[in-house]
């Protein structure tokens, strides 16, 4: 999608953080953009800073109705959504799989996974007829590489980032694009949006010294990747080494395993462009 100026863009998550950076950017490259959250204070003052070019619409991404009603909303005042930033999401609580309360499983892998498909049940098929569009869906460097006691959480960026190869591979032939965003530590208000959405966020006693990166880099990195449909948005490059060697205990496996099938298999029409 070479040009953002006068698009319309949806943001999830978008009252703080890494939402309201990617729509920060937005604005600045002309897009119009809905900024989509849960915490109507916060998105208030967001929509203000922001200027005329932004609109707030009130959303809970794990409410199919709330998202019809915001679809509704934004027709009338903008148009088509032509980019959906898949956004929202909260933060891990450190607990062991084996120790993890149902409640915190669900609720993350409700916000995360189900939210994302909602926006995509949403948008995606609207895209795919006009014949042009992008989809961003926000997973984290979680998706690429697993950690202990980040269990649900990393569950929900793995599915996430499968769920954006996936959805490449459908809409490419339709003119969509789609990036999944896999950004490591940002500075951001994910422990408070944690705590409201009902889990007690991880403890981190580093994080005053790896406060992370500003999450302006990272609303960059986004719209400059919609521009050139960029698959994997990777924002910490010192993480390359630790996936490089997941991959190398992967293709290791595969090299020790028989082959039962020749030509054309599940998994050969991926995008990959």
């Amino acid at each position: 999608m070479d040009r953002i100026e006068g698009r319309t863009a949806f943001v999830t998550g978008a009252a703080s953080g890494i939402g309201l950076a990617i729509a920060q950017a937005l604005i600045a490259a002309g897009a119009r953009v809905v900024l989509a959250d849960n915490h109507a204070a916060a998105l208030q003052t967001a929509v203000t800073k922001l200027g005329s070019n932004a609109i707030a619409v009130p959303l809970d991404v794990t409410n199919r109705a709330d998202w019809q009603a915001a679809k509704a909303a934004v027709a009338a005042r903008f148009g088509d959504v032509e980019i959906l930033i898949n956004n929202a999401g909260i933060g891990p609580d450190g607990a062991h799989l084996a120790d993890m309360a149902y409640e915190t499983f669900n609720r993350l892998l409700s916000i995360k996974i189900t939210g994302t498909f909602n926006g995509i049940s949403t948008f995606a098929a609207d895209m795919r007829t006009r014949g042009e569009g992008h989809i961003v869906n926000t997973a984290s460097m979680a998706g690429l590489i697993a950690s202990a006691r980040l269990g649900a959480y990393t569950a929900s960026k793995f599915a996430v980032v499968g769920m954006s190869e996936v959805l490449r591979a459908e809409l490419a032939a339709h003119g969509v694009g789609v990036s999944v965003l896999c950004p490591g530590l940002v500075a951001t208000g994910l422990a408070a949006s944690t705590q409201r959405a009902g889990s007690s966020p991880i403890e981190r006693p580093d994080a005053a010294a790896n406060a992370g990166i500003d999450a302006a880099i990272v609303g960059q990195a986004v719209v400059d990747a919609i521009r050139t449909n960029q698959m994997y948005i990777i924002t910490h490059g010192e993480y390359r080494d630790i996936v490089a060697g997941r991959m190398t205990r992967l293709l290791a496996a595969f090299d020790a395993a028989p082959n039962y099938q020749q030509g054309k298999l599940p998994g050969s029409d991926v995008a990959e462009a």
